[in-house]
């Protein structure tokens, strides 16, 4: 084989081997100054290069199969590292092809090229790691944020707790519900926590309602049902006008929370989908768990009684649409009612 640019072999400082027999190579161009340390001037006329070189024990096989297909396009190894003589660290790597009727083998040192290339992809990791490290401060501040807006719900929430009948049990699954339909609509994650907080306070203004009708046992009167109504319209006048996503969309759902899909609902007697859809949802949910659960002025009914009893308000009360959903949701629903039962605490958090 004739060469006839050595000097560029020598520029790449590349080492280039003729093929001699299945594990013997002999140096066809001069030796570079790093391969003197792993070869000696008797084994440049003829060497076992897998011995010199262990890595490329692991190499040949791949090469051997080029050789014979006669490729003149380059095999490349991969990089390995040696360390010379004097403790260097050296990057190499060889190439296998197939040259006017023989088989060869080129090893390159790589020399700045490697460091260049080993630098710039530890800038490049050290760049993704900051962003990693803040991506994370930004997720641990709106964990944060999240939990901050979740604790003002659970105080707000607790100004009626104490005053109706409904269960910190109640409300939370309320929340849990809510988030279930809205995950299953697809809403953006953000939304999904949002209606998780804004759902439990549908009832926050039952605060401005007075003892004496809130607690009453019996039938409220035509007056006294008109006052009760009131609490929609001040739960959203608590809640309404904030900087904070979470607070608004839980004044819009405390106002048109019993509001009816055929338009007889309260206070605004909207109808259809211009209901806000957070408080459609959390009109089915509440309607649910409310229906399934024991209170003291009422018995809990059977599953399949309050689900007979909604499919019958649909059209007229409640959205048809979601709650086919929300019967498609039953499994979830059924175990939020299991994991969250009639505990002390209100809302905790999960």
């Amino acid at each position: 084989m004739n060469f006839t640019l050595p000097n560029l072999f020598g520029a790449l400082d590349m080492a280039v081997f003729l093929r001699q027999d299945a594990d013997t190579f002999g140096l066809h161009t001069e030796a570079p100054p790093w391969l003197l340390f792993f070869l000696r001037q008797s084994e440049q006329e003829g060497c076992s290069l897998s011995q010199t070189f262990p890595y490329l024990s692991c190499f040949m096989e791949d090469a051997e199969q080029h050789w014979q297909a006669h490729q003149t396009q380059r095999l490349p190894s991969g990089i390995w590292v040696e360390t010379d003589e004097l403790g260097n660290e050296l990057a190499l790597e060889a190439n296998a092809l197939w040259v006017d009727g023989q088989a060869v083998l080129l090893i390159q040192h790589l020399g700045e090229k490697y460091r260049e290339a080993v630098n710039h992809l530890q800038h490049l990791r050290n760049g993704l790691l900051e962003q990693e490290k803040l991506e994370n401060e930004v997720l641990r501040r709106t964990l944060k944020i999240k939990q901050r807006e979740e604790e003002i719900a659970i105080k707000l929430v607790s100004l009626t707790s104490y005053r109706d009948e409904e269960t910190g049990a109640h409300v939370k699954r309320i929340g849990l519900y809510a988030a279930a339909m809205a995950k299953a609509l697809n809403w953006p994650g953000q939304q999904v926590d949002d209606i998780r907080i804004a759902a439990p306070m549908h009832d926050i203004g039952k605060i401005g309602v007075p003892d004496k009708i809130l607690l009453k046992k019996g039938k409220l009167t035509d007056t006294e049902f008109a006052i009760m109504k009131r609490h929609t319209e001040i739960g959203a006048r608590m809640l309404e006008n904030s900087n904070i996503p979470v607070l608004n969309m839980a004044a819009e759902i405390a106002l048109c929370h019993h509001e009816k899909w055929d338009g007889n609902g309260y206070p605004r007697g909207l109808s259809g989908t211009d209901i806000p859809l957070p408080a459609r949802i959390t009109s089915i949910v509440d309607i649910y768990d409310a229906l399934v659960h024991e209170r003291v002025y009422k018995k809990a009914m059977s599953e399949k009684e309050a689900l007979a009893l909604m499919q019958s308000m649909t059209h007229s009360h409640l959205d048809p649409e979601l709650f086919q959903l929300f019967l498609e949701l039953l499994p979830v629903m059924r175990r939020i009612r299991k994991e969250v039962n009639e505990i002390g605490d209100l809302l905790v958090s999960y």
